[in-house]
């Protein structure tokens, strides 16, 4: 019950954001996706600080009956002595920086140059903790000057105060003792106005949960540490979020890749609210395929659901080079004459995937279903070296729609440096489902129980008529290397004793519907002839 008055909580004030900016007219203006996460993220910031704060030992903080008033009755050496000893991934804020402190100056003059200001000053003594880095290693801005944003100079003020004035009316600190679970769902609500295709070159911000259960699931089943966890087309961080709570916060170091500018700011914030911002610094906006940031690095676990289409040719010549002969051994597909934004991407991220897996290194990856059965070009040499290398663990063929953004049919290839070539599992889950609406599109929707039931087959090796089969790498080979469980399926044929009369009788049935259809072909044959005969040029 805590949870949902939290979350309930939590999402009114992203409403009472969002109505500050409607108000300031910015509703569904394109700055009003970076106002809300920024802000939001400020928050989150403020009250994590205020709950590490209070619960140092030897800390006047703790049990003040005021706490703003205590932190700035702290002197120099106290505050430095607070400052080194709080959790090393909790941002560090001054008594001036905090939300309480900008609202006890709301009646300051020039009250948006001081909010800028303070946004300004936290972001730079974060950097290190906070702060998105480039390919080339520059690092971001967490903060805009969000006043800026209000054309019109004498709202300013106002604006950043009722800002201010929404924060100032709920805490996040009762949360922090809760798990962080719940966090998905705030996650979600927050960025739901904002999860388009409009936002980023490869755009792909959204994995549905089920998949990225699924996926973490079936990925892990041991109780791993110290591992490092890359998607090299992160996106939101769905994915990585799963897969992080399966292996443990404290257990694993989260990597990630992605071109777009607003997916990396996505994924800061929800790093920062799963409880993850030790591993904001690792956290790069590239581009991936041409220069990927972590082109030497090997990793524990890789889950990605790329691109599958885009026009990469303006950097497609320049991936023909010796430094990649390895990483892209199957080749690069070609660029068409027309529709190029319709180049295969996807094939070159699992390619770069199967280059960066670790000798225990596990991956799954979301590809389209007809990857999994296409006879030539590069979708089959990459499916052969997954054989021949004993790379393959499994694949899940999904029901179709599980994406509401995409009609394509979707499978989830497993792989495992140390897979059991005699045992790789492919499940066809097309046909579970439940279709639902959701605006103008149809989504299938999976149960609780159908998942479990897609994760028992895979990590319990389980083969169930028309549903998983369990097939060695010979098997494969002499499919032709299909992926496709339905191609291993048995034939199954009913036989049906009857006796001879029953047999006469079907026999004379099937010759009475021949012999009708033999006679209307007749009359259709001089019906033809007929009007062939009447046709006269003109």
């Amino acid at each position: 019950m805590t949870e949902l008055i939290f979350i309930a909580k939590t999402k009114q004030l992203i409403d009472s954001l969002k109505s500050v900016c409607a108000n300031y007219g910015l509703g569904n203006d394109g700055n009003e996706f970076k106002i809300i996460t920024q802000v939001f993220l400020y928050k989150f910031m403020n009250d994590k600080f205020a709950y590490e704060a209070k619960k140092l030992e030897n800390s006047k903080l703790g049990d003040a009956p005021n706490f703003q008033e205590a932190l700035e009755t702290l002197d120099e050496e106290e505050y430095n002595f607070l400052l080194a000893f709080i959790d090393a991934n909790t941002p560090q804020l001054y008594p001036h920086q905090t939300i309480t402190y900008l609202h006890n100056k709301q009646n300051s003059n020039d009250f948006a140059k001081l909010f800028d200001d303070t946004l300004r000053e936290i972001s730079i003594n974060n950097s290190e903790i906070y702060s998105v880095k480039s390919a080339s290693g520059a690092k971001d801005k967490m903060f805009d000057e969000l006043s800026n944003f209000i054309s019109d100079a004498s709202q300013r003020d106002a604006f950043c105060k009722a800002l201010i004035s929404k924060l100032f009316e709920f805490s996040f600190e009762g949360m922090f003792e809760e798990k962080y679970d719940f966090f998905a769902t705030i996650f979600e609500y927050l960025i739901k106005d904002y999860n388009t295709d409009s936002g980023g070159k490869y755009a792909e911000y959204y994995t549905p949960h089920a998949v990225a259960r699924i996926m973490a699931s079936i990925m892990v089943n041991d109780k791993p540490k110290g591992v490092k966890v890359y998607d090299p087309s992160a996106g939101s961080g769905t994915l990585l979020m799963n897969i992080a709570h399966a292996i443990g916060e404290d257990n694993c170091s989260i990597y990630s890749e992605d071109i777009s500018q607003k997916s990396s700011n996505m994924l800061r914030l929800n790093l920062v609210l799963n409880n993850l911002s030790h591993s904001i610094p690792h956290i790069i906006k590239g581009n991936t395929i041409l220069e990927p940031y972590y082109r030497e690095e090997k990793f524990d676990y890789i889950v990605s659901n790329p691109p599958f289409k885009l026009d990469f040719s303006d950097f497609s010549v320049a991936l023909d080079t010796d430094i990649n002969k390895t990483r892209f051994f199957a080749g690069i597909p070609n660029i068409p004459k027309a529709k190029k934004e319709s180049m295969a991407i996807y094939l070159l991220f699992i390619q770069h995937i199967m280059y960066s897996l670790s000798a225990r290194g596990k991956g799954a990856i979301v590809v389209p279903t007809g990857f999994i059965t296409a006879q030539s070009g590069i979708e089959r040499k990459i499916r052969e070296a997954m054989i021949e290398r004993k790379l393959l663990r499994g694949v899940v063929s999904m029901p179709s729609n599980i994406f509401a953004s995409t009609g394509t049919n979707v499978s989830v290839l497993f792989l495992d440096n140390r897979a059991d070539a005699e045992h790789i599992v492919l499940v066809d889950a097309s046909k579970l489902g439940d279709t639902i609406k959701e605006g103008k599109n149809q989504r299938t929707v999976l149960t609780p129980s159908e998942e479990q039931r897609i994760i028992d087959a895979m990590n319990k090796k389980v083969a169930d008529d028309d549903f998983s089969v369990v097939v060695s790498a010979e098997e494969v080979k002499k499919k032709n290397y299909s992926f496709s469980a339905g191609q291993y399926f048995e034939v199954k044929i009913d036989y049906v004793d009857i006796t001879t009369e029953e047999f006469k009788e079907k026999m004379d049935g099937f010759e009475e519907r021949l012999n009708g259809l033999f006679a209307e072909g007749k009359v259709l044959e001089y019906e033809i002839q007929k009007q062939l005969k009447g046709l006269i040029y003109e």
